[in-house]
């Protein structure tokens, strides 16, 4: 499976088709919010599928936008809301907001990007969230990225080995720990991002008893667990791949 054969499943393609055709006619918060087959795409696009009912509070987001620091979205921790609004930022650009390339088709490649993901998390949840992580990793700068996002989260204290019950400590104390353990930089490394979710892989197989097979890690000299499913989900989907 890749993206581009997630694009042509019948039902993604006819609703990237219908999302396509409409965003541009929209020029307002109300008319995106109204037209529910619109606003369920892109916020399924935004992983914010089970806030579509909440109109109200996203009518909010959206109308506060991001400009000003104490503005609706910049106030919550969830990252998922500012990069709506970043995104559909009717508050700066108000009509041109569907003009740009983000409400477009970089919204239709998220949409099929997540819909992949849910449907490779169905079968296999771990690889899901290595796909996740994968996809997320270039946005990771500091070790609040990833407390900020439960998925990063889990990734993360099971590549690590650190017990869940970590999440009670302070945030602060919780950055510092992931800090002395992981160097946030190396995930702007394609190779050492592919060595880290093999290890993540290695972990969340043993935790969960899933059968492992021996596969070359990438420095080629040594072994490296990694379940057979997963391995194969990761070679066929390279981000952006």
């Amino acid at each position: 499976m890749s993206p581009a054969l997630t694009a042509k499943q019948p039902q993604v393609a006819r609703e990237s088709e219908y999302y396509l055709a409409k965003i541009s006619k929209i020029k307002n918060i109300e008319d995106f919010i109204a037209d529910r087959r619109v606003f369920s795409y892109a916020m399924k696009a935004y992983n914010l599928d089970d806030m579509i009912d909440a109109k109200a509070y996203m009518r909010k987001v959206l109308k506060e936008g991001v400009d000003e620091s104490d503005s609706f979205a910049n106030s919550l921790t969830d990252p998922r809301f500012k990069e709506f609004a970043t995104a559909f930022n009717f508050a700066r650009y108000g009509e041109a907001t569907t003009v740009f390339e983000r409400t477009r088709q970089g919204t239709v490649d998220r949409f099929v990007r997540n819909t992949l993901e849910l449907q490779v998390s169905g079968s296999n949840e771990g690889a899901g969230m290595a796909l996740y992580f994968q996809r997320k990793a270039p946005e990771i700068t500091s070790p609040y990225k990833i407390l900020a996002d439960r998925t990063l989260l889990k990734v993360v204290q099971t590549a690590l080995g650190l017990d869940s019950s970590t999440s009670y400590m302070s945030v602060d104390r919780q950055a510092q720990l992931i800090e002395s353990k992981l160097k946030i930089a190396d995930l702007s490394d394609p190779a050492k991002l592919e060595k880290f979710i093999i290890r993540f892989s290695s972990m969340w197989d043993l935790q969960n008893g899933i059968g492992m097979t021996q596969v070359p890690n990438i420095t080629g000299n040594r072994q490296s667990t990694i379940s057979t499913s997963l391995l194969q989900s990761l070679q066929r989907l390279k981000l952006g791949g």
